[in-house]
């Protein structure tokens, strides 16, 4: 991996497929842009990571790892981009709320998308936020085979006081 790929993965061929894939995706299933789709795909996935929105996502493996979250995942779940490709997507909810987290995408998983989500994560380092009005959406790839799910969101509350909304 080159110095440039290390400090932006994101612009990593198969990671601009996948942004690709979101937002494609993403209109899809919702009849909406996710954001504005300007320029060349490298383009549009350093305007997904950019975003002033969340977005993050899974790939389809028995237990999903997380393998994609923008500059705004990063910052609310308190990781770098290498922590967070590593981590199983159950474990942005406490154990507690895991189980609600799996209705959810279940339910998700059978409609297309849901754009109703509401529910507590937790970030790396313990801090417990509500998420509020998430989308959370099925990834196909141009086959429209499933490849995973994603989710994004804009406002989310600290458990400890406070709210916070993209900078």
């Amino acid at each position: 991996m080159d110095t440039q790929s290390t400090q932006t993965p994101w612009l990593e061929p198969g990671l601009v497929r996948w942004a690709q894939w979101l937002l494609d995706s993403f209109r899809d299933w919702t009849g909406r842009e996710l954001l504005p789709r300007e320029g060349s795909a490298a383009a549009q996935a350093s305007a997904l990571f950019s975003a002033p929105l969340v977005v993050v996502s899974h790939g389809m493996e028995e237990d999903p790892i997380l393998n994609y979250g923008n500059q705004q995942a990063l910052n609310l779940w308190e990781v770098t981009w290498a922590e967070l490709t590593r981590t199983p997507s159950r474990l942005t909810a406490e154990p507690v709320n895991q189980a609600e987290r799996e209705r959810m995408l279940m339910r998700a998983a059978g409609q297309g998308y849901i754009d109703d989500y509401r529910g507590i994560r937790i970030s790396r380092t313990g801090r417990r936020f509500l998420v509020e009005g998430a989308t959370v959406w099925n990834v196909h790839d141009p086959q429209r085979r499933r490849q995973g799910q994603a989710a994004t969101f804009v406002t989310w509350t600290f458990l400890d006081g406070g709210q916070c909304a993209p900078r």
